[in-house]
């Protein structure tokens, strides 16, 4: 790195998640914009100028840059392993959109390249980011609600433009990689702070329904069991679902309706409630949980680490497994009944 201090930044993907991370790279305390990719050299410079960025051009051209010190991958799904693996070969670290994958195997071949490496790999999960994040993890890790037994956790939303990827079957669209994978990522990062960090790669996840149009899922269902815990999880891209996350333990709950945070500001309020105690609420200071990702990827490059605790390769690998479990069952019966 040319400054321990900063990290020239590459965005691959012109589309709207990369212009909320490049407009967050503005508020880190560590990045700054070098370079943009795209399969549209065009598309690659028109983002360039908007953002002041002083190189553009295919993803190869700009993974290849000898100023680009870390690549952040926002493009389409169905393209995230082949990007972070060829980006990570040419000696970059990534931070890269959830899915990491499409499927397990994509997930575990990305996290094998990261290992060979030894560079930063980072699935970015916004909610795992900033300070509710951090009391999430010390309540569960602490056992100050016990043994986590039981986890509700829907997260959907009503996109207004069918016509976009999410409804593109072509692309890894549908409810279930877009959106679902943020609920089991909560039950796979719960195991993973209880202690059973083991039981993570044994996951078991069974459909529970499903709502399919023209090959997408559009809505699902879902029970992910991780040792004792279970894990009722929904999704849909075409109604909003209520934001409460409730975690039952063997003494007590944690309840919050901010969990899942939003691109530019992570959640505030949380309350945890123990048996015959007053309920303690958490208020909490809010961060850019997009400029936090990008801040511990550097923070990563500068103390030569290469795997993050915010998101582990292990649950990475467990998550793109499950939601490729998840996936295959509500296909199957959709293409039995055609």
């Amino acid at each position: 790195m040319a400054d321990s201090r900063r990290t020239r930044w590459a965005i691959l993907g012109p589309g709207r998640i990369s212009h909320d991370f490049a407009q967050s790279l503005t508020r880190s305390a560590h990045g700054s914009l070098q370079a943009v990719g795209s399969s549209s050299p065009l598309r690659a410079r028109e983002f360039s100028d908007t953002y002041g960025a002083p190189g553009s051009g295919t993803y190869r051209e700009v993974i290849d840059r000898d100023d680009v010190d870390a690549v952040y991958i926002g493009t389409v799904h169905t393209t995230h392993a082949e990007l972070a693996i060829a980006a990570l070969n040419a000696g970059k670290p990534v931070l890269c959109e959830k899915p990491a994958s499409i499927d397990g195997a994509g997930a575990a071949e990305v996290i094998a390249t990261a290992r060979r490496v030894e560079l930063p790999f980072l699935e970015a999960y916004k909610y795992r980011f900033g300070p509710l994040a951090q009391e999430l993890r010390r309540i569960v890790s602490s056992g100050e609600i016990g043994l986590p037994l039981s986890l509700s956790a829907p997260y959907g939303f009503a996109a207004r433009d069918r016509s976009s990827r999410l409804f593109s079957a072509a692309v890894g669209g549908g409810a279930i990689l877009d959106v679902g994978c943020y609920p089991v990522s909560m039950a796979v990062g719960i195991a993973h702070w209880a202690g059973k960090a083991g039981m993570v790669a044994e996951a078991s996840l069974s459909s529970t329904g499903a709502e399919m149009k023209a090959r997408i899922d559009e809505s699902a269902e879902a029970e992910v069991r991780i040792g004792s815990l279970t894990a009722q999880v929904e999704t849909s891209i075409v109604r909003a679902l209520p934001t409460r996350l409730v975690i039952r333990g063997t003494e007590g709950w944690f309840e919050s309706d901010q969990m899942w945070g939003s691109r530019s500001a992570s959640g505030t309020t949380a309350v945890v409630h123990r048996e015959g105690r007053q309920s303690r609420p958490i208020s909490v200071s809010s961060v850019d949980p997009l400029a936090a990702e990008a801040d511990a990827v550097s923070r990563a490059i500068a103390d030569g680490r290469s795997e993050l605790p915010e998101v582990t390769w292990g649950e990475t690998v467990a998550i793109a497994q499950l939601l490729d479990d998840w996936r295959r069952q509500v296909s199957e019966p959709a293409e039995s009944s055609q």
